[in-house]
């Protein structure tokens, strides 16, 4: 059987200011998707500001990018690479949704930034990875979320296969050389 080990927090000066990013990401470009990005975006800067203990780290974020794959998300890979280069002590995200839609990219991310004393807390599931017994709900949590994304997918593709048998799709633009 494997040995489970904690991996303690690095104690931090209680005198220096916390330096706290966020991270956003919105799945399309939608219109309803954008003005939800430009609400996260507001709300964490404010509530980041707002903390006289803490000093804004930034805001990271992906726009139109699935969150299934860390490929293509720069916002997410600059934040990493930022909290690699000591710049962020502490990330908020909305949900673990935000985060990763796969299980072993979120598992991944947590531990490794928490062998560099920085943790995350999602605000939706108020979950601090600081305080975490186990990685046991984080992990139901990331398998819920890339289960939703596999379903999502698989209801939109069988939406667009019952439009084509019924003969009710309709494409969105006129195919080339027709108006």
């Amino acid at each position: 059987m494997d040995k489970i080990s904690k991996i303690e927090a690095a104690k931090r000066d209680p005198q220096k200011k916390l330096r706290v990013a966020a991270y956003a990401r919105v799945s399309t470009g939608s219109a309803e998707q954008l003005v939800s990005l430009e609400t996260q975006k507001n709300h964490y800067e404010r509530y980041i500001r707002a903390r006289p203990d803490w000093s804004y780290a930034g805001l990271y974020y992906d726009e139109g990018i699935s969150g299934t794959s860390m490929a293509n998300r720069d916002g997410l890979l600059r934040m990493l690479s930022d909290c690699d280069k000591g710049k962020i002590d502490y990330i908020i995200v909305k949900s673990i949704s935000r985060l990763s839609r796969n299980t072993v990219d979120s598992l991944e991310i947590v531990r490794k930034l928490n062998e560099k004393g920085i943790n995350i807390f999602f605000e939706k599931e108020k979950i601090d990875t600081g305080s975490m017994e186990s990685e046991l709900l984080l992990s139901i949590l990331s398998g819920l979320a890339e289960s939703e994304s596999h379903s999502i997918a698989s209801n939109e593709k069988w939406a667009i296969q019952q439009k084509f048998r019924d003969g009710t799709y309709k494409i969105s633009y006129p195919p080339y050389g027709y108006i």
